[in-house]
C-alpha cells in the first residue's frame, strides 16, 4: 500500500482496524465493534476487519441537515414520555420516555423516521471518507490480489449490544459485499438504517434519547461458512446459567438469526461439556459465494444429519465460556465454521433478557447442596415494578431486626430475604427441604398466589431440594429450645397470641386496645424539631429496626380473632357450608380503611359533580396540569377543597406504596385527580360505588343469616355459635387493613425525613437533587453525610431502575443459578388449579377469587397512574395493591395475572361485590383492550366472547 493510502487508513476518527478497538471506545465504534475488539484482545478467533467510526457518520449527518429533523422527532416522542412506566421525577423517567402508541402518534413517528432515513441516503459521501474506506478495503484484501474480496458490512450503533438493551436486528447488515462501490453503498445504507421506523421506535420504548445515538460500521472478511449459527452461554428460555444453547444450520448464520430455518439445537452443560439435549432441525443449502443473501437450498429437510459433531459442540461451548468470562456476563454470540473447520466468532452481545441472579444470603446450614430457591415477595404484595434502592434498604432493616437466629431444616423458619432485579425474594429452600414445610406451604400459597403452587411442587420433585434427614431427638430438643428462646426475644408477634385469644372472647375490649395502639403509633412517628440530618437518619433507622413492627402488631389481634372465628364457623357448619358461602360473608365489611378511602374519594367526586366549574375542570383538563394548579391553589374552589381534604387524610398512600422511594399522592396528585375524572363519567345511579357497596353488605348479612339458619338444623346451640361467630367476623375482619395502612403511614413519614436529608445532600453538592437519595441505601446516605460524592452512584442506580421498570416478566420462583422455575416447567398454566382440558377453546383459567359473572369490554392496564377505565369495564392487570383500588369502584370485574384468593386485589374485589379471577397466566397479553369477555369469578374462568382490533395496554 502506498504512503498516501496508509496515511488515510491511520487517519484518527475515520477508520480503525478491529485489532485496535477496545471496550472503552463505544462512542467512536459502537457496541458491535467494541465487543469484537474485546474478543480479539482476549485471543478469541474473530475474522479480520476494520471499523468506520462514528466521526464519519456524524459529518455526513450534519451535512444532511439531520439536526432539524431530530428536533421534530424528539418533540413528537416527548409527548408520550413516561406514559408506559408511570415513572415520576423521583423515579427517573428517561429522556425520550415511551412513544405515543396512538395511530396518529405512530404515523407521525414513522414519517419523521422516513425523512431522517431519506436524508442520510441522499447525502453526498465526502471524498476523504470514501478514500479511507477504499484504502482499508484494499489492505484487507491484499492477500486476495484481485479486489474481489467478499466482506460482511454490519451496523454498529452506540446504543447497541449494550448490557441493558441488545437492539438486536434494529440496524442493517449486508453479507457477501464485493468491490469498493458495493462497499460504499452498503456503508450508506447502514448509516440510513439507524433511522428505520423499527429502530426509532425501539430506542423510544427503551428510553434512549434519539439525539444521543450515533452509528459506526464494521467491515469483516466473509467466512465461507459450512455451518454457522448462534450460541447463548446461558439458557435464554429458562435463565439457567452455565447451560449453553447452540443453534446451528448449514450455510450463513443469518438464516438462523432471521428465523428462515429450523436449526439444530443443542444444550450443553458448560462445566462438564456434557450434551444434555440435541434436536435436529431442517437442512439448509448454501448459496453461491458471490450472492448477497441466502435462501433454502435443495438439500432434503430433516435428513437426520447433525450440523455439528460432539467435538465441535464442546469447542463452541468452551469459546462461549471464555467470552462470558472475559465480558463478565452471559453472551449471545454469532459464529461460523469455514471449510478448514476453524470456528470464527463474528458477533457478541450481552443476553439482555436474562433475569438477574439473586444476591446470596446466609443459608442457615452448611449442608444445603448449593442451589437455593427464592419466591418473589414483591409479586405476593401485588407489585410487579421494581423497588427503589432505598425501599429495598428499608425492608432489609425491617427483616434483619426480627429474623430469628440460627435455624435448621426441621422447621419452615427462618426466612432469609434477598433481592434480584430490584425486587424482594424470600429464600424458601428450608421450607422445601422440610416435611413440615412441604405440608404447609402448598395450602398457604394456594390462598395467596395459586400459580406458585405448581412451581413449588415441581421443585419438591427435584433431588436438589430433597428433604433433609430428621435430626436426632436430643439435637432436635436443644435446637427447638434455642430457637424458641431466641424467637421470644426477636419475634414480637409471639407476644400477640394472648391478645388474639383475648379478642376471641372480649372483642369490644380488643377493638378499643387496637384503636389506642393506632393513636400511639401515629404519635411515635413524629420527630421533634429542629433535627440535624444525622439525627433524621438515626430516627429512620431506629423506627425501621425496632419500633414499627411492634407498633403494627398491636393492631393485629381484632382481625386475627375475626378470621379465627371464620375458621370456627367453617368447622361448626361442616358439610352445611358450600363453596363461596364464607367468601360472600366477607363482602361489604365495615371498618376497612381502604374501602373507606375509596368511598370518601367517590363522595368527593359527587360533590365536585354538583359544581359546574369544578366538574368542567376535571373532565376537560389534563391531570398533570390540574395537579400543577392544585399545587398553586388555583383549582376551582370546590375541587381545591375536596382534593385537599382527601389528601390530608390519605395523601400518604400511593401506587407501589410499600416502597418508600415512591412519591405519595400528596406529592404527586395527578393519579387521584385522574381517578376523580373517571368517577365523573359514571352516569348510572345504580352503578354508584356507595350503592354497590351497600348491596354487597346487604348480601353478606343475608348470607350470614342463611348460614345461621342452616346451623340451627343441627341444634340451637350450634346455630347461636355460628350467628355469634359471623357477627364477630363482620365486626372485626375489616380491620385487617389497619396494620398495612399503619405501615404506609410510617413509610410516608420516614420518606419525608429522608427527603429532608436529600435536600441537605443536594445543597452540599453530594447528589444532583433531593430525590436522588432514594437511589441510595441507608448506609450510603450516611457516607454522603460524611462528605462522599454520590452523583455517579445515584445516576447508575436510576439507569438500572428505569431498565427494570420496562421488564414485564418477573419470575415467581427463581433459583440461585438463574432458573425461572415456571419457564423450566415448560408450561406456566400447569401451576393453576383449574382443570382446563374440558373448557372451550380460548378460555383462560385462574383461581376463583370473587363469585359472580360479568360480560363486558376488557381494559388492559399495566400501571394505574393516568389510567382511563370506563364504568363497567373489566379491569385486566398484572397485579394490584391498595393504590389500584380507586379503579375498583367503577370496574365491572377484575382479572389479575398474579395472586390468590387472599391476595389484596381478591379481598377488595369481594368486598366491592365484583367478580374476580386471579393467577391467570399472561392475562395482559392474551386479552386485548376492547375484547368482550365473560368473567366467572366462581369457576375461575375468562371466556373471550368477541375480539375487537387489538389495542395496546393502557398505561
Amino acid at each position: 500500500m502506498n504512503s498516501a493510502a496508509r496515511h488515510l487508513l491511520d487517519r484518527p476518527g475515520t477508520v480503525l482496524p478491529l485489532a485496535k478497538v477496545d471496550g472503552g471506545m463505544l462512542a467512536w465504534v459502537g457496541g458491535k465493534a467494541a465487543n469484537l475488539g474485546v474478543l480479539i484482545n482476549a485471543g478469541l478467533p474473530v475474522p479480520d476487519g476494520f471499523c468506520i467510526t462514528t466521526t464519519a457518520y456524524q459529518r455526513v449527518a450534519a451535512e444532511a441537515g439531520l439536526d432539524a429533523i431530530l428536533a421534530e422527532l424528539e418533540a413528537g416522542v416527548g409527548a408520550g414520555a413516561s406514559a408506559g412506566t408511570g415513572a415520576s421525577a423521583s423515579t427517573g423517567a428517561s429522556a425520550g420516555g415511551s412513544r405515543d402508541t396512538s395511530a396518529e402518534g405512530a404515523a407521525a413517528l414513522a414519517g419523521l423516521a422516513e425523512r431522517a432515513r431519506s436524508a442520510m441516503e441522499a447525502a453526498p459521501m465526502p471524498d476523504d471518507i470514501a478514500d479511507a474506506v477504499r484504502a482499508a478495503y484494499a489492505e484487507l484484501g491484499n492477500n486476495d490480489g484481485d479486489g474481489r474480496l467478499a466482506v460482511a458490512v454490519r451496523s454498529s450503533a452506540t446504543a447497541e449490544d449494550l448490557p441493558e438493551a441488545s437492539f438486536a436486528g434494529q440496524q442493517d447488515t449486508y453479507l457477501n459485499v464485493v468491490g469498493e462501490d458495493a462497499l460504499l453503498d452498503a456503508l450508506r445504507r447502514c448509516w440510513a438504517s439507524l433511522w428505520t421506523e423499527r429502530a426509532v421506535a425501539y430506542r423510544s420504548d427503551n428510553g434512549i434519547d434519539q439525539r444521543s445515538v450515533s452509528i459506526a460500521v464494521v467491515v469483516q472478511r466473509m467466512v465461507d461458512a459450512e455451518v454457522s449459527g448462534v450460541l447463548f452461554t446461558a439458557n435464554p428460555l429458562t435463565g439457567r446459567r452455565h447451560e449453553a444453547v447452540i443453534d446451528a444450520a448449514p450455510g450463513l448464520g443469518e438464516a438462523v438469526v432471521s428465523g428462515a430455518v429450523n436449526p439444530d439445537q443443542i444444550v450443553v452443560d458448560t462445566a462438564s461439556g456434557r450434551i444434555l439435549e440435541r434436536t435436529l432441525g431442517d437442512t439448509l443449502g448454501r448459496t453461491a459465494d458471490d450472492e448477497p443473501g441466502r435462501t433454502p437450498g435443495d438439500n432434503p429437510a430433516g435428513s437426520g444429519e447433525a450440523c455439528l459433531d460432539d467435538e465441535q459442540v464442546r469447542a463452541l461451548a468452551e469459546l462461549g465460556a471464555r467470552a462470558e468470562e472475559h465480558f463478565g456476563e452471559p453472551q449471545d454470540l454469532e459464529w461460523a465454521i469455514g471449510p478448514d473447520g476453524a470456528i470464527q466468532l463474528v458477533q457478541s452481545r450481552p443476553i439482555t433478557t436474562l433475569y438477574p441472579l439473586p444476591e446470596p444470603v446466609e443459608t442457615g446450614s452448611a449442608n444445603d447442596g448449593g442451589t437455593r430457591a427464592y419466591l418473589c415477595a414483591s409479586l405476593l404484595q401485588g407489585l410487579t415494578r421494581p423497588l427503589t434502592p432505598m425501599g429495598l434498604s428499608a425492608f432489609e432493616v425491617l427483616a434483619d431486626a426480627y429474623r430469628p437466629a440460627g435455624g435448621n431444616y426441621g422447621a419452615p423458619v427462618p426466612f432469609s430475604y434477598s433481592q434480584a432485579g430490584l425486587r424482594l425474594f424470600v429464600d424458601v429452600t428450608p421450607v422445601l427441604r422440610s416435611k413440615t414445610g412441604r405440608r404447609i406451604i402448598p395450602a398457604a400459597m394456594r390462598a395467596a398466589d395459586a400459580r406458585s403452587v405448581g412451581a413449588l411442587k415441581y421443585l419438591m420433585e427435584d433431588p436438589r431440594f430433597s428433604i433433609l434427614s430428621t435430626p436426632k431427638r436430643g439435637a432436635l430438643k436443644g435446637s427447638l429450645r434455642g430457637s424458641l428462646k431466641g424467637s421470644l426475644k426477636s419475634m414480637p408477634q409471639l407476644a400477640m397470641i394472648p391478645q388474639v385469644l383475648h379478642g376471641l372472647v372480649r372483642p369490644a375490649a380488643a377493638l378499643e386496645r387496637s384503636r389506642r395502639a393506632e393513636q400511639e403509633f401515629h404519635r411515635m412517628l413524629v420527630l421533634p424539631e429542629p433535627a440535624t440530618p444525622a439525627r433524621r437518619l438515626d430516627f429512620v433507622e431506629s423506627m425501621l429496626g425496632r419500633m414499627i413492627t411492634p407498633g403494627l402488631l398491636k393492631q393485629l389481634p381484632p382481625p386475627a380473632a375475626g378470621y379465627i372465628w371464620l375458621g370456627i364457623v367453617r368447622w361448626l357448619l361442616g358439610p352445611l357450608v358450600q363453596p363461596g358461602d364464607l367468601q360472600a360473608v366477607l363482602r361489604g365489611l365495615p371498618d376497612n380503611v381502604t374501602t373507606q378511602m375509596d368511598l370518601e374519594l367517590w363522595h368527593a367526586a359527587t360533590i365536585i359533580r354538583d359544581d359546574a366549574d369544578a366538574a368542567q375542570a376535571l373532565t376537560h383538563e389534563d391531570p398533570p396540569e390540574l395537579a400543577r394548579r392544585y399545587a398553586e391553589g388555583s383549582l376551582p374552589a370546590v375541587a381545591q377543597r375536596e382534593l385537599t381534604a382527601f389528601l390530608d387524610k390519605y395523601g400518604h398512600r400511593a401506587v407501589a406504596e410499600i416502597d418508600l422511594g415512591i412519591p405519595r399522592w400528596s406529592e404527586e396528585p395527578a393519579h387521584i385527580i385522574n381517578v376523580l375524572a373517571n368517577y365523573l363519567r359514571l352516569n348510572d345511579p345504580d352503578q354508584a360505588p356507595d350503592r354497590q357497596f351497600a348491596r354487597a353488605a346487604a348480601t353478606a348479612e343475608a348470607k350470614a343469616a342463611e348460614l345461621t339458619q342452616r346451623a340451627r338444623t343441627r341444634g340451637r346451640i350450634r346455630g347461636r355459635l355460628v350467628a355469634y361467630g359471623l357477627r364477630r367476623v363482620r365486626a372485626t375482619a375489616g380491620r385487617r387493613e389497619y396494620p398495612k395502612f399503619g405501615l404506609i403511614v410510617a413509610l410516608a413519614a420516614l420518606r419525608a425525613q429522608l427527603r429532608q436529608v436529600g435536600t441537605v445532600l443536594a445543597g452540599a453538592g453530594r447528589i444532583a437533587n433531593p430525590e436522588d437519595i432514594f437511589f441510595l441505601d441507608l448506609a450510603e446516605t450516611r457516607v454522603g453525610l460524611r462528605g462522599a460524592d454520590l452523583h455517579e452512584l445515584a445516576a447508575e442506580r436510576r439507569r438500572t431502575y428505569n431498565r427494570e421498570l420496562r421488564r414485564r416478566r418477573i419470575p415467581r420462583l427463581l433459583l440461585s443459578d438463574g432458573t425461572d422455575v415456571e419457564a423450566a416447567m415448560g408450561a406456566s398454566a400447569s401451576a393453576t388449579t383449574t382443570a382446563g382440558a374440558h373448557l372451550p377453546p380460548g378460555t383462560l383459567t385462574g383461581a376463583p377469587a370473587s363469585a359472580g359473572t360479568v360480560t363486558g369490554q376488557a381494559r388492559v392496564i399495566l400501571d394505574p397512574a393516568g389510567a382511563h377505565l370506563e364504568p363497567g369495564e373489566i379491569l385486566v392487570a398484572p397485579s394490584t395493591d391498595p393504590g389500584w383500588t380507586p379503579l375498583f369502584l367503577t370496574a365491572g370485574a377484575l382479572v389479575m395475572e398474579m395472586g390468590g384468593p387472599i391476595s389484596h386485589g381478591a379481598v377488595v374485589a369481594r368486598e366491592y361485590g365484583i367478580p374476580a379471577v386471579v393467577g391467570v397466566p399472561d392475562a395482559t397479553t392474551r386479552i386485548a383492550t376492547g375484547d368482550t369477555i365473560t368473567v366467572d369469578g366462581a369457576a375461575g374462568t375468562i371466556s373471550q366472547v368477541a375480539s375487537a382490533i387489538a389495542q395496546p395496554p393502557s398505561l
